[in-house]
């Protein structure tokens, strides 16, 4: 069956770094765009990075620009979130996302997500 895991959440002090992890399987991986979303308390989810499928084309929102990274191994079937010079509004849930191409409708599969706190 379908899964979408997150690991690698946790606590980390401000300025520090962390590294998400979504492993995938029951679906054609290579074939999904891969997107990173997160939701803070009392806020709207938001996506934070998105990597598209087969190419790999990267795209972030201005908040995290320059700070988070996502690489996507379509061997392992894992999508990865670097995130560096972490900030206290970077705390929230974290969340990845999947959604097929070359199908109608697609397809999106979620995973239950990985807590992120950023406080010193």
């Amino acid at each position: 069956q379908v899964q979408v895991v997150e690991s690698g959440g946790g606590l980390v002090q401000p300025g520090g770094s962390l590294r998400l992890s979504c492993e995938a399987s029951g679906f054609t991986f290579r074939t999904y765009h891969m997107t990173w979303h997160r939701q803070a308390p009392g806020k709207e989810r938001e996506v934070v990075a998105t990597i598209t499928a087969i190419t790999g084309v990267t795209n972030y929102p201005d908040s995290v620009k320059g700070r988070f990274t996502v690489s996507r191994d379509n061997v392992k079937n894992m999508v990865y979130l670097q995130m560096n010079s972490l900030k206290p509004e970077d705390t929230a849930v974290y969340y990845c996302n999947a959604r097929s191409t070359g199908i109608y409708p697609p397809r999106t599969y979620w995973g239950q997500g990985t807590q992120v706190t950023v406080s010193s």
